[in-house]
């Protein structure tokens, strides 16, 4: 006859743990953009809050604990390693030095000021292009009006307006080579 099987309720060994997981924020199938960048955003301020409260309740539990009458057994070695540690970091008067969160998103904090400021030269460009043809535009207007001033009723030039307004053009012409 086979052997009984033994009960359930009987400790004869461990069970199996279930293998943890990390939690999850959003779903899983996201396209990678600005929606995927929203979520591992989220989590990882979630975890970096978690991290913080971690350690201010052990901070907290450490200042509780000194507090008390009942004085810290320590072993020889761990006070060397407390005396190095104290050596490496400098004098702590208990503050911790606040450590800078990661920029998640300086790349494209830095593409983004980039292209914000190519668009800027470009539109300034484009502005001072369109200023200097419409100077050109009104200079071509005035002189073309101070040239048919020159001309009087029976056709003839009036060479003092004419050789006025040439002088000017030459002169133009001389200053911009």
């Amino acid at each position: 006859m086979a052997p009984k099987r033994p009960l359930e309720s009987s400790s004869a060994g461990p069970q199996a743990k279930k293998p943890k997981h990390g939690f999850r924020v959003g779903p899983e199938n996201l396209p990678d953009g600005a929606w995927r960048r929203k979520v591992t955003k989220i989590k990882k301020d979630l975890i970096h809050k978690a991290k913080v409260k971690k350690a201010y309740a052990k901070i907290k539990a450490r200042e509780a604990g000194g507090s008390r009458d009942a004085p810290v057994k320590s072993t020889p070695k761990r006070r060397e390693d407390e005396v190095e540690k104290d050596r490496e970091h400098g004098p702590s008067d208990g503050e911790r030095r606040r450590t800078r969160r990661p920029g998640y998103y300086d790349k494209q904090l830095q593409k983004a000021e980039q292209k914000r400021a190519e668009a800027e030269e470009r539109r300034r460009e484009a502005e001072r292009r369109g200023e200097e043809r419409a100077r050109k535009t009104a200079e071509r207007e005035r002189f073309r009006r101070a040239m048919a001033k020159t001309r009087d009723k029976d056709g003839k030039k009036k060479l003092g307006r004419e050789s006025a307004l040439l002088l000017e053009k030459v002169k133009r012409l001389v200053g911009e080579r």
